[in-house]
């Protein structure tokens, strides 16, 4: 009687539902909260930088004056009337081709090399993953530009095999591979995702091939392979990415010109002389848009390719 005089019961409804829903609310403003940096980051450093690099793609802008509307005079120019842009996409895509595959199969074999056990592995694997953490320095490729230079290391060693090649770095037919094998050298990374594929691949399948008499390649290609073609295809995409946007290497062992006789001017290194050597700042930004076009559309055909060799654990085989 005394709870019923002095305040009256509320709902069951209310009772049930009021407490669940302020405890809630507050998380999610806290999430938001500490969301915030994150959003700005976002605003800031991407979305904005994004949007701006997109409006001055189809001006005139040479960072002192303010930007002149050209619509899409950058890209005509660029397909049309710029041949040094097409010879930077030949580079580009030779040495795509040439480093990938040798940095995934090289990854891949030092991997299957690592996956055995015995005493200093991990000695090994750190060892082996180090490049991929000093690689992108400025200081590693100069000692590699030095290595390849005229009279350098590898020139005295393939000297003593009666090889003269003058030096790599000032050959335009050696310099590129150069800044390829700069790349492949740099092998840790994939290498270790390799090995974490390879420790989920599952020990009855290489004990049933054995007992169905398959030998070692066999077992390489009809187990670990199909096993682990995602892990396959996750580092094949993740390193084309890398190869279109490869810079540092090929920029400090060709002193930043791309040279000899534009051997290796990349994409990359051309869109810098563009805006930063010739000020054109627009036109950059043009090279830019199509970089993230043609990767966007690499990406899309090597997913849609990779439904004829990627293998899911579960799934009926095609």
């Amino acid at each position: 009687m005394t709870h019923s005089v002095l305040s009256p019961p509320a709902p069951p409804g209310d009772r049930a539902v009021a407490p669940a829903r302020r405890p809630r609310r507050e998380r999610q403003g806290a999430a938001y909260l500490f969301l915030t940096p994150w959003f700005a980051g976002v605003l800031l450093l991407t979305l904005g930088p994004m949007v701006a690099s997109l409006y001055l793609s189809f001006t005139d802008y040479d960072l002192f004056d303010p930007p002149r509307w050209v619509g899409f005079g950058n890209y005509v120019t660029m397909f049309t009337a710029d041949d040094r842009f097409w010879h930077a996409v030949g580079v580009t895509a030779r040495y795509v081709l040439l480093s990938v595959p040798l940095k995934l199969v090289l990854a891949l074999a030092v991997a299957l090399l690592l996956n055995r056990a015995r005493r200093g592995t991990g000695l090994y694997r750190s060892a082996f993953y180090a490049p991929s953490l000093l690689g992108a320095s400025v200081s590693v490729a100069l000692v590699w530009r030095a290595m390849f230079a005229t009279d350098g290391t590898m020139d005295r060693v393939l000297a003593a095999f009666g090889i003269h090649t003058g030096g790599w770095v000032d050959q335009p037919q050696y310099a590129l591979l150069t800044v390829v094998a700069l790349a492949v050298w740099q092998f840790g990374a994939p290498m270790v995702i390799f090995l974490a594929g390879l420790k989920q691949v599952p020990r009855e399948l290489y004990e049933a091939a054995e007992l169905d008499g398959a030998g070692a390649m066999r077992r390489f290609r009809s187990v670990t392979l199909p096993m682990l073609s995602p892990v396959l295809l996750f580092n094949l995409v993740l390193e084309t990415i890398h190869a279109f946007q490869a810079f540092t290497g090929a920029f400090v062992v060709s002193s930043g010109r791309g040279g000899p006789s534009d051997s290796t001017l990349l994409y990359t290194i051309y869109l810098y002389q563009r805006g930063f050597t010739d000020f054109r700042m627009g036109y950059a930004s043009a090279m830019a848009w199509v970089l993230l076009v043609a990767v966007a559309i690499i990406t899309a055909l090597l997913f849609r390719g990779a439904r004829r060799f990627v293998f899911y654990a579960g799934e009926e085989a095609r």
